[in-house]
C-alpha cells in the first residue's frame, strides 16, 4: 500500500521512522581548552603519556591520560563521555567504581577541575584547577629527576 492511498483512507499520517543513532555527545568549550592546554605543557615538559587510556579491555572506562612514567591516570571533568549531573545514581555509581578499579590496578588517578567553580572533595582523589595543571606537571617532574 502506497503511502498517499493510507493516509487517505486512515485519515493518519504516515510513521516517520525513528533513527536508531543518537548523535555523539559534544564537549563542552572548557573540557577542549583545558585538555589542549594540558597536552601542550606534556609536551613541553617532554612527559611520555597515552591518551584516551582505557584501563580494562571490556570496560567502556576512558581516561583522558595516562602518564606513563608515573603511572598516573589523569581525568579531566566535564568531558563529553562524562554525563554530567543528570542520570540515575547507578551511572554515577559506575563512573566513581572506575576510580576504585583503577587503584586496585596500582595506578594514581588525578582529576583536573576544568569548570570555574567546583567543590572540593577532600576525602577523594587529589583534585587540581586546570590553571594549575601546568604547574603540577612541573612540580611533577622536578621531583622526578631529584
Amino acid at each position: 500500500m502506497e503511502t498517499s492511498e493510507y493516509t487517505s483512507l486512515t485519515k493518519k499520517k504516515p510513521l516517520k521512522p525513528k533513527s536508531k543513532t543518537r548523535p555523539l555527545p559534544k564537549a563542552k568549550e572548557a573540557y577542549i581548552e583545558a585538555e589542549e592546554n594540558f597536552e601542550h605543557a606534556l609536551n613541553v615538559f617532554e612527559i611520555k603519556y597515552q591518551k584516551k587510556f582505557q584501563i580494562k579491555s571490556t570496560k567502556h572506562w576512558r581516561f583522558d591520560f595516562l602518564l606513563i612514567e608515573h603511572k598516573i591516570l589523569v581525568e579531566i571533568s566535564g568531558g563529553p563521555w562524562s554525563g554530567g549531573r543528570k542520570g540515575k545514581l547507578a551511572n554515577k555509581a559506575w563512573s566513581l567504581d572506575r576510580y576504585d578499579v583503577a587503584a586496585d590496578l596500582g595506578y594514581t588517578v588525578v582529576r583536573i577541575e576544568s569548570a570555574p567553580r567546583y567543590k572540593i572533595q577532600e576525602d577523594g582523589l587529589l583534585q587540581i584547577e586546570a590553571n594549575f595543571s601546568s604547574q603540577w606537571l612541573k612540580n611533577l617532574k622536578r621531583c622526578v629527576l631529584n
